[in-house]
C-alpha cells in the first residue's frame, strides 16, 4: 500500500494558521481542547506517521518558542524545507530544493509510515499544486482574526475534494477531505 501524505493542521474559523506576526499560541487555548470528550486526533496522526515535512519558519517557531527543550518530533524522520540549510542533525534533514520532489520520491519509497505535512505556506501550496496531499486533516478553533498567515495561499490552484468526516471534539472541529 503507498504512502499516505497528511496535511493535518490547525486553523481559525476564518482561515488563518497564524496571525500577522507569525504567532501562533492562540491555537492553543485551553477552552478549546477542556470538556468532556478527550481529544484523540493527533494520537491517531502520531501511530500512523513515521515522516514529518515542514519549512524552516515551522521548525525554528517549535525549536525556539513551543518546544525549545524537547523536540516533539523526535521519533519521526524530518525534513524542514529551507534555502538555508544547516548540517543533518539524528533524524532532522535540511532540504534546499523543491518540497514536491522530496514528497514524490519519500512517497516511491517503501515504508509503513504515512508522511504529515505540518504547515506553513511555502510547503503546502507546492504540494496541494502537484496534488500530491492524499487527506486534508483540518481542526477549526472558534476564534475569527480578521487578518494573518492563511492555511491556503493565493499561490494555490482550484482543487476538488471529497469530505469524507466532520468530528466536533469539544470547541475543535475537525474535518476531512481526501482528494
Amino acid at each position: 500500500m503507498a504512502r499516505k501524505v497528511i496535511l493535518f493542521i490547525t486553523q481559525t474559523l476564518d482561515g488563518y494558521i497564524a496571525n500577522s506576526d507569525g504567532k501562533i499560541d492562540f491555537l492553543w487555548n485551553d477552552k478549546f481542547s477542556t470538556g468532556s470528550v478527550v481529544d484523540r486526533e493527533y494520537e491517531k496522526l502520531s501511530k500512523r506517521v513515521n515522516t514529518v515535512i515542514m519549512g524552516r519558519h515551522t521548525y525554528n517557531q517549535i525549536v525556539n518558542g513551543m518546544s525549545p527543550n524537547d523536540y516533539p518530533y523526535a521519533g519521526y524522520e524530518n525534513y524542514v524545507m529551507t534555502t538555508h540549510p544547516l548540517p543533518d542533525e539524528d533524524n532532522i534533514h535540511f532540504v534546499n530544493g523543491e518540497v514536491a520532489k522530496l514528497v514524490s520520491d519519500l512517497k516511491a519509497k517503501s515504508s509503513k509510515g504515512d508522511i504529515w505535512i505540518i504547515g506553513g505556506s511555502n510547503v503546502i501550496a507546492p504540494l496541494v499544486n502537484a496534488d500530491l496531499i492524499d487527506i486534508y486533516h483540518i481542526g477549526i478553533v472558534p476564534i475569527i482574526l480578521g487578518k494573518g498567515i492563511p492555511l491556503f495561499s493565493d499561490r494555490v490552484v482550484p482543487k476538488e475534494l471529497s469530505l469524507e468526516s466532520v468530528k466536533k471534539v469539544n470547541e475543535i472541529v475537525y474535518v476531512e477531505y481526501s482528494r
